[in-house]
């Protein structure tokens, strides 16, 4: 049912709706108090449509701080497994989650896996590295090893020390900070820091030889190590949302945690497959049908390839994600100044800008709000550049009508698309989906399912004519949206047991929300 721009009108062959129409406005819906207020401010087509993602830390832990984001526009809140434990954890789901049943607030939680590629140790504090200052990597652990150098730093990978040569370069976080192998000595790295900076806990650690990143035996570590599972055990427990997998390589991962998943809690988690891995870049059309989101680590992921090719990359994941029609997360970095500053480059703000444009449905936030100095000034500038490049979207045609069409994008999932049913993301309260990335909340059951495309939904089509049925909801989701846009409709309402047809219609990013 599309609802034209001068009045919603309610379909009178609709079931449980009066039969006269009648005007609605956003009071009369039941929506999450913050998306209300913005469809009062902003009207029903000038909504924010590119949701949010906010990594939670000791910057923004409190309920106080966790509030004031949710009021900012936070949509789903990261928990990094990488960092705090899991009673540390268990308290921000608690609070996120009372927070939602107390003030209607819809906010998913996501919980990332650590992933098992090369990182540093556990830190007591961040150890700071200046330019010519010589730092020890060892594979020893400096709690038990009397042998190990004084402020020497444990990496995680027993084979670190055969792997790297003298002359190597060590790169910690990405290009936080940069070092010189100049001496080997059994277990121990001596290096000469270069560029200098922040060495924190548990950060990724790679090395790059003759200017090109180096994959030795550490590409053969697995996706999930034993840490990992217990994590994700403990995610299960918590009923989280979404499982980000960090340094996918191949999609197997992605069926492997899903029908562990599956097995385990009655309504398994979104499965989020997080781009940061060189080997991921040859399987990158098989990972993103088999994931229900992915999610471009951009920082990581430069570490593993030339630093230049990084923009390339993440343009081609989001196209083809909108292809495929799944939603896609842009990640790292977005407003890295922000950690200690109050203000952002103009660069990092156009970097933010050009993502919106590309049509990445979610934008991250990672250190800047969850150990940066002014995490909430953060979340305000991605969301109002988010809003503003919408905007400008709108008055070009380029949100619906981008780099996919609404035919192309049915031909590309016409052959060989994603098995599993759903499109998008989108809210479990009958909220706008925009353009497809979730929210979620207390009241999730009424959807079914609080993820489009979750097993039931596979279960329940046989596979005779799945293909069939999804077509033609495409179809008609499609031709819904084209109309919507050309009408200029307020809004479109779609009837949906389980979410999977909001989804399709997400996918085709109509200028108007979803209810």
């Amino acid at each position: 049912m599309i609802v034209s721009s001068n009045a919603v009108e309610l379909d009178a062959e609709a079931p449980s709706l009066d039969s006269e129409s009648k005007e609605v406005g956003p009071s009369d819906l039941e929506i999450d108090p913050i998306l209300e207020q913005e469809l009062s401010q902003n009207g029903f087509r000038s909504t924010r449509r590119t949701k949010l993602v906010v990594t939670i830390g000791p910057s923004c832990e409190s309920e106080e701080a966790l509030e004031s984001m949710m009021l900012n526009g936070m949509n789903v809140a990261r928990l990094n497994a990488s960092h705090g434990t899991h009673e540390w954890h268990a308290r921000m789901i608690a609070r996120i989650r009372r927070l939602n049943a107390a003030k209607g607030y819809s906010v998913a939680v996501m919980m990332d896996t650590e992933g098992s590629e090369v990182h540093t140790a556990t830190l007591p504090a961040p150890i700071k590295a200046d330019k010519g200052e010589s730092i020890v990597f060892t594979v020893r652990d400096p709690a038990t090893d009397a042998g190990t150098p004084a402020g020497a730093i444990a990496v995680s990978y027993d084979a670190f020390a055969e792997d790297v040569r003298v002359g190597d370069v060590v790169v910690v976080d990405g290009g936080m900070v940069s070092l010189l192998v100049v001496r080997k000595q059994g277990p121990d790295v001596h290096c000469e820091v270069l560029d200098p900076g922040l060495i924190l806990s548990r950060a990724n650690v790679t090395f790059r030889r003759e200017g090109a990143p180096v994959r030795a035996r550490n590409a053969a570590l697995p996706v999930l190590s034993a840490k990992d599972w217990l994590d994700i055990d403990f995610a299960l427990s918590q009923r989280v949302d979404f499982i980000a997998v960090s340094f996918v390589k191949t999609a197997d991962v992605i069926h492997n945690l899903r029908s562990y998943a599956e097995s385990r809690v009655p309504r398994a988690p979104g499965v989020v497959a997080k781009v940061e891995s060189a080997d991921s870049l040859p399987n990158l059309p098989a990972i993103v049908q088999a994931a229900d989101a992915v999610m471009v680590a951009r920082g990581d992921l430069g570490a593993q390839i030339n630093m230049e090719d990084v923009p390339a990359i993440q343009k081609e994941v989001v196209l083809r994600c909108r292809a495929e029609g799944k939603p896609v997360i842009v990640a790292s970095h977005l407003l890295q100044s922000m950690l200690e500053l109050p203000t952002p480059t103009r660069a990092e703000v156009s970097d933010v800008a050009d993502a919106v444009r590309q049509g990445a449905d979610a934008l991250m936030l990672s250190g800047e709000s969850a150990a940066g100095l002014h995490p909430q000034k953060a979340l305000e500038v991605v969301r109002a550049t988010a809003a503003r490049v919408e905007a400008w979207n709108r008055e070009d045609g380029q949100l619906s009508s981008g780099a996919y069409s609404y035919a192309a994008m049915l031909a590309g999932s016409a052959g060989g698309g994603s098995a599993r049913v759903g499109g998008g993301w989108t809210h479990a309260q009958g909220e706008t989906a925009g353009n497809g990335m979730c929210e979620t909340g207390s009241n999730a059951d009424r959807v079914g399912s609080s993820f489009p495309g979750a097993s039931a939904d596979c279960a329940s089509t046989p596979s005779r004519s799945k293909s069939s049925a999804q077509r033609e909801a495409q179809e008609t989701c499609a031709a819904a949206a084209a109309a919507a846009n050309a009408l200029g409709a307020r809004a479109i309402f779609v009837y949906t047991r389980r979410g999977v047809t909001a989804g399709y219609l997400s996918r085709f990013r109509p200028d108007c929300p979803i209810f």
